[in-house]
């Protein structure tokens, strides 16, 4: 949960990448475009997000936050994840808070009722893997990947 705190901070940051471009373009042109509608700079914050992930899960099968923690995500065979495995871990990831946005969303809740929605949901979910039989997360289990212990070899002395 630490790594999943520390990866939280990482994506506030790239966050801000679209508000940016969508601040940007509104400055350059002194138009509103459909780009800063909620809606769309939130789809294009998932991209965003999506292309972050797919790059360091498919290239070394860990974030920055993943690293500090000495994390790696592999498949069950512990080969590195695919481009198109990684797209599918982070869609199916979304499991994390999406039922409870969409029941907050659905029910019309204000931000903060809706932002302690997705805590309790967060929670639930972490919850859950206490239910699988490796105690593994459940989008890994459908996905066919799993987190393993990723620590540096102890260096010798010479």
């Amino acid at each position: 949960m630490a790594c999943f705190a520390y990866e939280g901070m990482i994506l506030f940051g790239i966050g801000l990448i679209p508000g940016a471009v969508g601040a940007l373009f509104v400055a350059l042109t002194g138009q509103t475009h459909p780009l800063q509608s909620e809606t769309a700079l939130r789809l294009f914050a998932f991209l965003v997000y999506g292309v972050y992930f797919m790059y360091f899960w498919s290239r070394r099968g860990q974030t920055l936050p993943m690293q500090t923690w000495h994390i790696r995500v592999v498949t069950n065979t512990g080969d590195k994840l695919s481009q198109p495995r990684a797209l599918v871990r982070y869609v199916v990831s979304c499991l994390w808070f999406a039922p409870a946005a969409l029941v907050a969303a659905l029910n019309h809740w204000t931000r903060w009722d809706a932002l302690a929605a997705i805590a309790v949901g967060v929670v639930g979910y972490a919850l859950l893997a206490l239910l699988h039989p490796q105690h593994q997360f459940w989008h890994d289990a459908i996905c066919g990947t799993q987190l393993v212990d990723a620590k540096p070899e102890p260096r010798r002395k010479p």
